[in-house]
């Protein structure tokens, strides 16, 4: 299953993705072979997932996701707690 996700940074920034095997992702990561933009800011942590029903699904919630502003992204990551 795919999943959309939230990553809070070393330095307190987010960012939003998708994969479909979220642990190996995350170690990705966190190994600094993901992303650009995470690679400087590491570690990163996990702090919202959601899962879809298709890789299509996924992209459409990252995007979503990505147009929220960083008090929106917040409060979707409190209401999942």
């Amino acid at each position: 299953m795919p999943f959309v996700y939230i990553l809070q940074c070393s330095d307190h920034t987010l960012y939003t993705g998708y994969a479909l095997d979220l642990t190996k992702r995350i170690e990705q990561h966190n190994r600094g072979i993901a992303s650009k933009y995470t690679r400087s800011r590491l570690p990163v942590e996990c702090v919202y997932m959601e899962e879809q029903a298709t890789v299509g699904e996924a992209l459409k919630r990252e995007i979503e996701i990505k147009k929220l502003t960083r008090i929106q992204k917040l409060d979707l990551i409190n209401s999942a707690k």
